[in-house]
């Protein structure tokens, strides 16, 4: 004890001012270890370190056995409840890369794709546009590689190659007016050369269609080159402002059965189209359609006919006037549907609300997340304004007087529980310049908070020991005397008890 004391009595202020100081640089670079962990992963690391390693190690229970014994179930229940919750979907209105998304680039410097994005949209061509029976063709093998290429320049260059060899080759068409076209205008112009193309090898192909696995999946492939063709020329027809041809072309692709139409989901183009043209109640017949239990939901069309309930209503809509007398059984309608979908997907109104700023919308969303969020307002905040006192019911309903007005029961089974995994997919199909919204916001995890508090606490220690080290060392000799108390204590009680010799030979192992 004596010893301990001779040595507390010889340590200097520079000792604790270096003590404290090197305390407060290690809880801070964990501090900011754990906050980079969080943002980027959601989680903290040391608290998952301890429940994945520390907690079954301490317990005795074997991760091999427990990860094997349960990988097995896990699978199972994630191929039925995650893996369609997180499924990611093209986008039924991406915008062209040459005449929108690089120009975007040319104005702001900021690449609006990611990596991602834009190798899910390489897959989708060469699903799309590709078949066994390219096997051999040299044009269509240079195709191939141009939708795997990701280099714009020899994409661009491999087309017009296979343009030379092959003028009727329909797919190096789409590239161009997709990549090259540098406006709508250039691009519609392409797409009608395209157009003529692809009907001329549909009509050939389906001839022939029977005559063989190769020739059917030709025809396949031609099939899915002519709609893609008819579906991009209706949006460029959208984007010039000729919107009964839109809408006609968008309706006759409706009726259309290939499974191409299952990916391209086509309705919603054409409410979007729909909306611009006030045709509210061509809109209404669409969602009695497609508004069905059966069927994918989508932010277009929960919201769609939450704007249909609310334009009914809102023109004439007080929030004060409906808390005092109670809402009517029509702005009732219109609140429930605006829950409904606000429960679907609950990112849309911060950008309706223009609460966030909006962005370029990706090529493919994930559904209930923040890239179909994006998608959906980036098209429909034009027609909620457009909507007389619309933007203001949502606004009473998402956060203010109704807000906490309960679901109506029957409604209750629609839709699953929020999926968990939408955050790390939406990072991947957003830019890194764009701050993803999550839902539910979470907290901070308790080890951040501790760091912190630990860091802030021990940096203080260090300024007073550096200003005052007199005092401060006083301080300081007197918490470690109070804290070796009990240690001490318990020390000469145990020496009390056991006779002198076995704590000698104890202290000699």
């Amino acid at each position: 004890m004596w010893d301990s004391t001779m040595f507390l009595s010889t340590l200097t202020p520079k000792f604790y001012v270096a003590l404290t100081g090197t305390s407060s640089l290690i809880s801070g670079l964990i501090l900011i270890f754990e906050w980079w962990y969080f943002r980027k992963y959601g989680t903290s690391f040391i608290e998952q370190v301890s429940l994945n390693h520390i907690s079954p190690w301490i317990s005795g229970v074997d991760n091999t056995e427990n990860g094997s014994g349960s990988s097995s179930s896990s699978s199972s229940n994630g191929s039925q409840s995650n893996v369609p919750e997180c499924k990611v979907w093209r986008n039924p209105l991406n915008l062209l890369r040459g005449a929108e998304y690089q120009r975007f680039y040319w104005a702001t410097t900021k690449e609006p794709l990611t990596y991602y994005d834009m190798n899910l949209s390489a897959q989708d061509h060469q699903t799309f546009f590709t078949c066994e029976a390219d096997a051999g063709r040299s044009e269509y093998e240079l195709m191939q590689s141009a939708w795997r290429e990701r280099n714009p320049v020899l994409r661009l260059k491999a087309a017009h190659t296979a343009i030379e060899k092959n003028p009727e080759c329909a797919s190096a068409y789409i590239l161009l007016a997709e990549e090259e076209a540098t406006t709508i205008l250039d691009a519609e112009k392409i797409f009608k050369t395209a157009l003529k193309i692809a009907e001329t090898n549909y009509k050939k192909s389906q001839a022939l269609q029977h005559q063989g696995s190769l020739m059917e999946a030709q025809h396949r492939r031609d099939t899915n080159v002519l709609i893609y063709i008819k579906r991009r020329l209706a949006m460029c027809a959208r984007k010039l402002g000729k919107m009964k041809d839109a809408v006609k072309m968008f309706r006759d692709l409706t009726k259309e059965v290939p499974p191409i139409m299952n990916v391209l989901n086509v309705h919603e183009n054409l409410i979007e189209a729909l909306l611009q043209m006030q045709a509210y109640a061509d809109v209404q017949a669409v969602l009695a359609k497609y508004d069905d239990i059966s069927l994918p939901k989508s932010a277009a069309i929960c919201y769609t006919a939450a704007l249909l309930k609310a334009r009914q209503v809102a023109d004439k809509f007080s929030p004060d006037i409906a808390t005092k007398r109670g809402l009517t059984s029509a702005e009732m309608a219109a609140v429930e549907a605006i829950h409904r979908a606000v429960e679907f997907n609950p990112h849309v109104p911060k950008y309706l609300l223009e609460m966030k700023p909006l962005i370029m919308p990706p090529e493919h969303i994930l559904k209930r997340g923040d890239s179909e969020a994006v998608a959906y307002s980036f098209f429909h905040l034009a027609h909620w304004k457009a909507v007389e006192g619309a933007l203001n019911l949502l606004h009473c309903t998402w956060e203010g007087t109704f807000r906490m007005l309960p679901y109506p029961l029957e409604r209750g089974h629609l839709f699953y529980p929020y999926p968990t995994c939408t955050e790390c997919a939406d990072r991947e199909l957003l830019p890194s310049f764009h701050e993803v919204s999550v839902y539910p916001k979470k907290e901070l995890p308790f080890f951040i908070i501790f760091t912190a508090g630990l860091c802030s606490f021990t940096a203080l220690l260090a300024l007073l020991t550096h200003q005052y080290p007199e005092p401060m060392g006083v301080v300081a000799k007197a918490v470690l005397n109070s804290v070796s108390l009990p240690v001490y204590f318990v020390y000469d009680k145990i020496e009390c008890l056991l006779p002198s010799n076995i704590l000698l030979q104890l202290s000699r192992i």
